[in-house]
């Protein structure tokens, strides 16, 4: 397998001269193509200081950061912005559809973007919608959609233009315990038939265990990693709550 993603040496400060915050400390890790990757760490560990550099929104201070073999740390604001465009699908905790926008024209229209031909847009749209269990929905506005459908249009939109890598920032966050599990198989399904990178921060446990292995962020640095291995993904689940123990405090205080 290839690396998808390589993380050498980041740091990133915030602050200016006498008020320095170092919020993430010298991280280097790699992601393989075709990785369900999941990120895990306190509130104020750098977790999402992280996300941000991965998904462009923020520059390191020092180090490299290459997703596949493109240096994001070396483009400059309208290469970056091509880049982000291209090779990175989003799924955000809030969902980020288009209002005035069927679930269909949300997930074409970043294909269209790209100008993708419109029959093959149909066809991208109809395979995923399908594999996703959105089918119903697609002529339906976000406001006639449940939340957890909503998310799986999201889903649909971030993985229909085929991008490097996939960042998804608390996915269930804004989901009941159903619609987490619907979208958690949706993302096993993207991940295996359509071997798309995932890499996901979250701050739930159960989530998480959806994940092939697990980086866990503490105080800027990488505190600890799991791999599930051949693990069942309740083993998996038991072994994450074993790390949040040792990471110490209750669940809902560390996370």
């Amino acid at each position: 397998m290839s690396s998808i993603l390589e993380v050498t040496h980041i740091e990133k400060y915030f602050g200016s001269k006498g008020n320095i915050t170092k919020a993430i400390d010298d991280i280097s890790f790699e992601v393989e193509k075709g990785e369900f990757v999941g990120i895990m760490g306190p509130s104020g560990s750098g977790k999402t200081t992280l996300l941000n550099c991965l998904s462009t929104i923020d520059a390191v201070t020092t180090g490299h950061i290459t997703i596949d073999n493109q240096d994001i740390t070396t483009l400059k604001k309208k290469k970056l912005e091509t880049f982000r465009r291209d090779e990175l699908g989003f799924i955000f905790q809030d969902f980020n559809l288009l209002d005035t926008l069927t679930a269909y024209e949300n997930i074409a229209l970043a294909l269209t973007i790209k100008k993708t031909k419109p029959h093959e847009i149909h066809s991208i749209v109809e395979d995923i919608a399908k594999k996703l269990e959105i089918n119903e929905v697609l002529d339906k506005f976000p406001y006639e959609m449940s939340g957890g459908q909503q998310q799986r249009v999201a889903s649909a939109r971030a993985i229909a233009t085929n991008p490097s890598l996939v960042l998804a920032d608390e996915p269930t966050g804004s989901l009941d315990s159903k619609s987490s599990r619907l979208l958690l198989e949706s993302f096993k399904k993207l991940n295996e038939e359509y071997k798309a990178t995932i890499l996901m921060v979250t701050h739930d446990a159960f989530t998480a265990s959806y994940a092939d292995r697990i980086l866990f962020i503490k105080d800027g640095k990488i505190f600890n990693e799991l791999i599930k291995g051949s693990d069942t993904r309740k083993g998996f689940f038991n072994r994450i709550m074993e790390v949040v123990t040792l990471l110490g405090g209750d669940l809902d205080d560390v996370f």
